[in-house]
């Protein structure tokens, strides 16, 4: 699941692999972007800011977000892409490199100066070198939800999402229905930065320290199954800002209390 580390990564290769090179194809395919070409400008960067993507090209930005299922990926110029090409929402390519965006969303190109009109919103990332650790801790302390509900909300924090939740929160010994306002706000902060930090340069996410397939996590996606450190079987249920936007939880009912 794209969260603010996947991003991270994204970011990085497709800096590497279009930084200082001229457009030579920009092909976006969504209508309200349609008829964008930025064919001739130069790649200054790609930056990631939580889970958004801003490729800097010329003096526009083109902005995507991966959501759940969207992924950018790097071809050499005229190789077969290895996916269906309805798929394709954007393509821009350099005499060096061809950068596919497939099934992102909010794909939209914005003056670089006009930037803040989509990310401006948006509270601290602990992935960058701004990261405000007692701003974001006000904020999500301030939030009148559960824990849970205000660990996702980007405004409080940018980057986490819901696996990072569930996990930070057994971390913490603390039930995803917690009010925020009895948590121990600076301390979950504090180790979700250090576990995304770690988590930014591996191949696969993890949150146990164990890389093998199924032992990554705690009690995300474990629903019914016993609990890696006490056995209990591992609950599930649903939380969010309103109902339409409700995502599941999951904990330990002898680790989170």
């Amino acid at each position: 699941m794209p969260e603010g580390d996947t991003v991270f990564r994204t970011a990085r290769r497709l800096d590497e692999a279009l930084r200082g090179q001229v457009v030579t194809r920009f092909d976006l395919r969504v209508p309200r972007a349609a008829t964008v070409d930025l064919t001739g400008s130069t790649v200054q960067e790609v930056v990631p800011v939580g889970k958004h993507l801003l490729m800097r090209v010329g003096e526009h930005t083109l902005h995507s977000h991966l959501r759940m299922d969207g992924s950018w990926r790097i071809y050499r110029p005229g190789e077969k892409w290895r996916h269906p090409a309805f798929k394709t929402r954007a393509v821009v390519g350099t005499a060096r490199a061809e950068a596919v965006g497939i099934d992102i969303a909010e794909v939209q190109v914005v003056a670089t100066r006009d930037e803040s009109a989509l990310v401006g919103h948006l509270g601290p990332d602990p992935l960058s070198d701004t990261w405000d650790a007692d701003e974001a801790a006000r904020r999500v302390a301030a939030d009148l939800r559960s824990i849970h509900v205000a660990l996702l909300d980007q405004r409080n924090v940018a980057g986490f999402g819901n696996e990072y939740a569930a996990e930070l929160l057994f971390l913490r010994g603390v039930l995803p229905e917690t009010p925020a306002a009895q948590v121990d706000v600076p301390a979950l902060l504090s180790l979700g930065a250090r576990t995304i930090r770690a988590n930014r340069d591996r191949a696969d996410r993890t949150f146990t320290g164990d890389a093998r397939r199924g032992r990554t996590d705690w009690v995300y996606g474990r629903a019914g199954r016993p609990c890696l450190r006490c056995g209990a079987l591992i609950e599930h249920g649903e939380l969010g800002a309103d109902p339409t936007r409700e995502r599941v939880t999951f904990w330990c009912p002898n680790c989170q209390r």
